[in-house]
């Protein structure tokens, strides 16, 4: 089955998007991440980000989260992950990224805003990206999240669950 999800964009897609709110005085808002099973601390800091403005996602591509977290991730594809996200009213759009790094993006579509969960520090950001966000001159911010939700815990239940 192919889920139709209007909001997955390419760069190029996101960009054109981008400058059309642009036009419109709307700021714009980048957050990225792997989103694999959707969780109330997602939930919540996703909602907080799009009170910001208008809400861009980089979701990271399955090959990616692969590196990052192994070979068993992510749960959802890619594709997957883009239609859940997509499900929200606070997610403008969606874009896949590919690299290792979000500095591509960053650069194309010079986010008003760039935000990231309240677990990451200016000097815990990638120094790469961080360079990109300030020389585009987008402002960084630091939202709460909702302790106690991360989706290794989540895994971890559901695998628990699984041998009762």
């Amino acid at each position: 089955m192919k889920l139709k999800n209007p909001k997955l964009l390419s760069l190029a897609g996101a960009n054109s998007l981008r400058r059309k709110l642009k036009l419109k005085r709307k700021k714009v808002v980048l957050t990225n991440g792997v989103f694999d099973l959707l969780h109330p601390g997602h939930l919540s800091y996703l909602q907080k980000a799009g009170q910001l403005g208008e809400l861009f996602i980089a979701l990271n591509s399955d090959k990616s989260v692969k590196a990052l977290k192994g070979k068993h991730r992510p749960i959802l594809g890619e594709k997957e992950r883009a239609y859940a996200l997509a499900q929200m009213q606070s997610v403008t759009a969606i874009l896949i990224f590919r690299q290792k790094r979000l500095t591509k993006e960053i650069l194309t579509l010079k986010p008003d805003i760039y935000v990231k969960a309240g677990d990451y520090t200016l000097e815990t950001l990638n120094s790469e990206e961080r360079e990109a966000l300030l020389k585009v001159g987008s402002k960084i911010v630091f939202l709460p999240f909702l302790k106690g939700f991360s989706t290794t815990q989540l895994i971890a239940r559901i695998q628990a669950a699984g041998s009762l």
